[in-house]
């Protein structure tokens, strides 16, 4: 396992910890013993870590018990508590102290741990309760002889479980003034270029977090979130997130990228976890919206719309992840503020079963789809609705609305499911909501609707997206954080989602060299005057920021001060 970066957070662990839970046998003939243990690295940085156990006596009561395990690399306690713990080479034993040695059956008792290392920071592999190893009985996902058997597929992957927290994330988020108040929040894993799924330098690799899913699931349920994010070409009509793969390298994207995804997600040691994919962001919609003869139309989207390429990478994707029977793919579809235009909105669902019957993907391959992803539409738009008119004037001819179907997230998703199930998809389809950054709370949000002077004063007034204009996407200044991430939130909704994490940068706001294949877009410059994707606005975009998925401090705090509901 590689390196995880990770915030030291000296608290004593709780009873609640997670991690894998193992029935033992104790020695001894005249008691009957046994337990459950649970390990996990809580955080960890770059040369250090925190670490806490559980242990909970299933057998009959005992007066005193020690627990001993190695380290696989160059671990060193250095500090403990609510345990004696020592330490000899890799070898350690934590005993009980005084107040916590009897353990009636069913008692549980915990403790933790700081620790140096450097290098990797594998999970022990094997522990020991008085003598006798853990962690050998039947379904212990750690146990490489004896995996997990498929979960059984369930209609939402989000009810009943808990979602993966990315320690990388959470690390950075805790290292931010007041950023504890919210690093413990799920988060997507973003997959966004080869090597990525290795690991770049010290960063997690895929299996490092299935790993670390593994620890963090526990007995229960646990969703793994990842963002499939590599098509040729990708994002075609913007630059600050074109990825590493040309126009025509479809081959690669197969057999360099989703082929070796698909292999991992399919290794049967992780087959107890619930896998969401959201597969390839930004991509099905250029097809329809900027290609020519459209006013929006770029040379890039043109070339993968005449190549198709991006239909044949997602419907490959969906065809071969979907064997897994615990991976759940969730198809990218926009956002309101993109596709709500009676033009965009049916062409952009056909082109969604076009790419979904494409490479050997079937419509039974799509769980459900994703939208306003990495974006900052409102949730739900309170104060008006898409049939208010105002002096005889409907708010859809409004400046803001501009002739859109939809004014909020919410309204949009329903209304796409809607579609979907009516050109084929399953009946049962689920839909995910980003909240990561539509919060647009703070002391900008209207606390009433706008005056009815006019429709356009009615809708500024009363609107709490306050971006210029809809089509804005970098970096948006005054954002906020949305609603916390939650399992069936309204219907139809599978659930609200953090897919980008919150304090990832979209885009640099002046050129930046990288070896990552990413441009500069002149709308993450806040002093650029906009184009006719976003009507020849000004872009709205946060100064100083960094390379797309790069941590942007500034953002960071300002979402969490514009936060809805706030922290």
């Amino acid at each position: 396992m590689r390196s995880r970066t990770a915030l030291l957070a000296a608290a004593a662990l709780t009873a609640a910890a997670t991690g894998t839970a193992t029935a033992v046998t104790a020695p001894g003939a005249a008691a009957a013993a046994g337990c459950t243990v649970a390990y996990t690295v809580q955080t960890q940085w770059d040369s250090g870590f925190t670490s806490g156990v559980t242990v909970t006596n299933t057998g009959d009561p005992v007066s005193g018990w020690n627990l001993t395990w190695t380290f696989a690399g160059n671990q060193r306690v250095t500090q403990g508590w609510n345990a004696d713990l020592a330490q000899s080479g890799a070898g350690v034993t934590a005993r009980n102290v005084a107040h916590n040695g009897t353990l009636a059956t069913g008692a549980s008792a915990s403790f933790g741990f700081n620790a140096s290392y450097s290098g990797s920071n594998a999970i022990p592999a094997t522990f020991k309760l008085n003598g006798v190893t853990c962690n050998a009985g039947p379904g212990d996902p750690t146990d490489p002889t004896d995996p997990p058997g498929p979960g059984t597929r369930v209609d939402n992957p989000y009810t009943g479980a808990k979602v993966y927290v990315n320690p990388e994330w959470s690390a950075r988020a805790a290292a931010e003034p007041g950023g504890t108040r919210i690093s413990d929040r799920p988060t997507g894993v973003w997959l966004d270029r080869t090597a990525a799924i290795e690991g770049v330098g010290s960063a997690m690799g895929l299996r490092d977090h299935l790993d670390a899913a593994l620890t963090q699931k526990g007995a229960g349920e646990l969703v793994v979130q990842l963002v499939i994010y590599n098509l040729p070409g990708r994002d075609c009509s913007a630059l600050a997130s074109n990825g590493e793969l040309g126009a025509t390298e479809i081959d690669r994207y197969k057999t360099q990228y989703i082929d070796p995804i698909a292999a991992i997600l399919a290794d049967q040691k992780y087959a107890g976890l619930r896998i969401v994919t959201t597969v390839e962001i930004d991509s099905l919609p250029n097809l329809v919206t900027n290609v020519t003869p459209r006013p929006t139309a770029t040379p890039n989207c043109d070339t993968m719309k005449a190549n198709g390429n991006y239909q044949k990478g997602v419907g490959y994707a969906l065809n071969k992840l979907g064997d897994a029977p615990n991976v759940y793919n969730y198809v990218d579809a926009g956002h309101h503020g993109w596709l709500g235009w009676d033009d965009n909105f049916g062409p952009s669902a056909e082109i969604f079963k076009t790419a979904a019957t494409t490479e050997g993907a079937t419509l039974g391959d799509v769980h459900g789809f994703i939208v306003n992803t990495a974006n900052y539409s409102a949730l739900k738009e309170n104060h008006f609705t898409v049939d208010d008119s105002v002096n005889g004037v409907s708010v859809r001819q409004t400046k803001w609305v501009d002739w859109n179907r939809y004014v909020d997230e919410l309204s949009y998703a329903q209304a796409m499911r809607a579609k979907l199930v009516t050109l084929g998809f399953d009946t049962n389809l689920g839909m995910l909501i980003d909240t990561s950054r539509n919060g647009w709370g703070g002391a900008a949000r209207p606390a009433a609707p706008g005056p009815r002077t006019s429709a356009d004063a009615y809708v500024d007034g009363g609107r709490y997206d306050r971006r210029i204009h809809l089509g804005n996407w970098c970096n948006q200044s005054g954002a906020g954080l949305g609603e916390r991430p939650q399992a069936a939130p309204a219907a139809g909704i599978d659930a609200y989602v953090w897919m980008k994490p919150p304090g990832e940068s979209d885009g640099s706001s002046k050129a930046i060299p990288n070896d990552e294949g990413k441009g500069f877009d002149r709308m993450c410059d806040p002093t650029y005057e906009g184009n006719p994707r976003n009507n020849n606005n000004k872009s709205g975009a946060l100064a100083d920021a960094p390379l797309s998925g790069q941590w942007f401090s500034g953002q960071f705090q300002e979402l969490m001060r514009n936060a809805y509901p706030a922290l």
